[in-house]
């Protein structure tokens, strides 16, 4: 059971509840994850993200998506995420403004920029990051294994 708490005042985004769910089930099965998720994601605009940005990071400006995992520092997490239990994992903010002007930049719809950053983002919930260049090929590999599972998804 996933359960996706989405919100967004864009009627242009309101396809996306289904389309994160679905991410988050072909996640869970590549990474043969057992456990039921709790997730929050909002679609937010620049400004919103950038308040979010210089309060939480102290990096003033505005960025593309914002994860909070609630697992973050858990000695236990593998056990956690292991289990059949229910368990809180995190927000995920992403700016429509930031997904608009990255898909222009790189080419393709802003389809896949959302997809892409809630991936990126959900991923981060689950103890993934990028902070080195091992990590970055971990991390990024993933992103595009889970993302060529989703329709729609394609660069």
């Amino acid at each position: 059971m996933i359960e996706l708490d989405f919100t967004s005042n864009f009627e242009e985004c309101n396809e996306y509840e289904e389309k994160y769910s679905e991410i988050v089930d072909v996640t869970l099965k590549h990474l043969k994850l057992s456990f039921s998720p709790i997730i929050s994601v909002s679609i937010v605009d620049n400004e919103y993200i950038h308040e979010i940005n210089r309060q939480y990071r102290n990096i003033d400006r505005p960025t593309d998506v914002i994860s909070f995992a609630f697992l973050d520092g858990e000695k236990n997490r593998d056990q956690i995420m292991h289990s059949n239990n229910v368990v809180a994992l995190g927000d995920i903010y992403i700016s429509l403004e930031k997904a608009k002007e990255q898909a222009k930049e790189y080419g393709h719809s802003l389809n896949r920029e959302l997809l892409f950053l809630f991936t990126h983002g959900l991923l981060h919930l689950l103890g993934y990051d990028h902070m080195n260049k091992e990590e970055e090929e971990v991390m990024f590999s993933l992103q595009e294994e889970i993302l060529s599972q989703i329709k729609g998804a394609e660069r």
